[in-house]
């Protein structure tokens, strides 16, 4: 993972502008409130599909970026694999990272 990338997502963490987990997030997502979603890349398939298809639907930007215990650790939880972004500052910020290193949007 891209460093810059770990820091903003910490950030985004001690910000109180980041909701990790699949039920968590999938229930912001549906209520507005998520800008940006990341799901680990070894999510399970159906996790992947179920996210993939919310992010569309609701016109959600989304990326398919690195493992869940390497995005995990950089937030301090464990065993996530989805992640929201609430705030579109950061949300903005971090595409414009993950852009660069990812090819899925």
């Amino acid at each position: 993972m891209d460093r810059a990338t770990g820091s903003m997502l910490s950030l985004c963490q001690r910000a109180g502008m980041l909701i990790t987990g699949e039920d968590s997030v999938e229930i912001s997502i549906k209520n507005g409130g998520v800008r940006l979603v990341i799901i680990a890349s070894d999510a399970s398939e159906n996790t992947r599909s179920r996210f993939m298809n919310k992010c569309r639907y609701y016109n959600i930007s989304y990326y398919i970026f690195s493992s869940r215990e390497e995005l995990s650790r950089m937030v301090g939880k464990f065993n996530r694999t989805v992640f929201g972004i609430t705030d579109e500052n950061f949300a903005s910020r971090l595409s414009e990272l993950l852009g660069a290193q990812c090819n899925e949007r």
